[in-house]
């Protein structure tokens, strides 16, 4: 009785914070728009003139803060994929890419057969949550109240919003550019802090960008740079294993179920690293040009999430019986 007491309590107060978090979303996302708003203008103001080959590097460095900002935005106003949301289709004004020639025009709904792989229809569950018809690789978000197409998780602080099959790769670049550009400013920037902290007298502080300005986007830059790329880090490995944030949970647990059976298992996503990262940006031979990853192109998935890339042989994950599959209750009763 104590003991479900208190996971009662925790329970509520993860509801809470959920509520919580979800309602202060959008001044999240204010302040980031104002910190990396902050951080362009400091960067071109004081970091750029100062380049050794400043008319060289603007276009490297002008590409990095229009993606890092256009990725941001994709990834905060397009919608994660919703179950019940009506198909959707590619657009046709300036930013959206086109695909390389001879690739088909439309986000996979069937089964294609291949040399290398196949992709096969999801199978459909219903969620015990909200009674909606989904299929396999959604999820419920508690935040949201609805099942989300490949649903990785709920991203209050940054986007405030899901991170699912539309978004996710917006999300992705975002983190990379991020990254990107923080390291620049924390290491090119370095002469410029010293000034500020007044250990440099060589020449007073001439810039439009005020001294403590550049001093807060400094130390702010140096922190998410060690922050974002661990994440990233984290992001990017689950991609390589053609897996999401909640489907590493979910295969850690099959691992430890198969292994007691004396079997092992095997996520029938997981194409290889290669074949993950090209369907994940969808950059393969039936997708769109590599360049899509340097210009801040909206892209569509190359599935509409109810159909998925498979190992050659698995029409499911082995390892895993039927009935065995996590659902979103199981995560609320850990």
């Amino acid at each position: 009785m104590c003991s479900r007491a208190v996971f009662r309590c925790f329970r509520w107060m993860e509801k809470m914070g959920d509520r919580i978090t979800g309602a202060a979303g959008p001044f999240f996302v204010g302040l980031a728009i104002i910190l990396m708003s902050v951080g362009v203008v400091a960067f071109f103001d004081v970091i750029q003139p100062s380049l050794s080959w400043p008319i060289a590097s603007l276009p490297i460095t002008s590409m990095v803060a229009v993606n890092m900002l256009a990725h941001y935005y994709y990834a905060c106003t397009v919608r994660p994929g919703f179950v019940d949301d009506a198909p959707r289709q590619p657009g046709k004004g300036f930013l959206w890419a086109r695909k390389r020639s001879g690739s088909s025009s439309g986000a996979l709904t069937g089964v294609q057969w291949s040399s290398a792989e196949r992709i096969t229809k999801a199978s459909i569950t219903t969620c015990r949550k909200c009674g909606q018809r989904r299929p396999e690789r959604a999820h419920h978000c508690r935040v949201c109240n609805r099942c989300v197409l490949k649903y990785d998780h709920h991203c209050p602080v940054r986007i405030n919003q899901c991170v699912g099959l539309h978004n996710e790769r917006h999300f992705v670049l975002f983190m990379v550019y991020l990254v990107v550009a923080t390291c620049c400013f924390g290491v090119l920037g370095y002469e410029s802090i010293w000034k500020v902290l007044s250990f440099s007298f060589a020449e007073e502080w001439s810039y439009r960008t005020p001294s403590i300005a550049f001093a807060l986007v400094y130390v702010v830059s140096v922190v998410l740079c060690l922050a974002v790329g661990v994440m990233l880090l984290w992001h990017l490995w689950s991609v390589a294993g053609g897996e999401t944030s909640v489907e590493n949970h979910d295969h850690e647990v099959y691992k430890k179920m198969a292994k007691e059976r004396g079997e092992s298992f095997e996520n029938s996503y997981d194409l290889g690293v290669r074949k993950n990262f090209e369907y994940f940006f969808n950059i393969g031979r039936n997708g769109y040009p590599l360049y899509t990853l340097i210009l801040p192109l909206r892209i569509m998935p190359y599935t509409d999430g109810r159909a998925w890339a498979r190992r050659e042989g698995y029409d499911r994950h082995a390892g895993v019986k039927p009935g065995e599959e996590l659902t979103d209750e199981d995560e609320d009763d850990e």
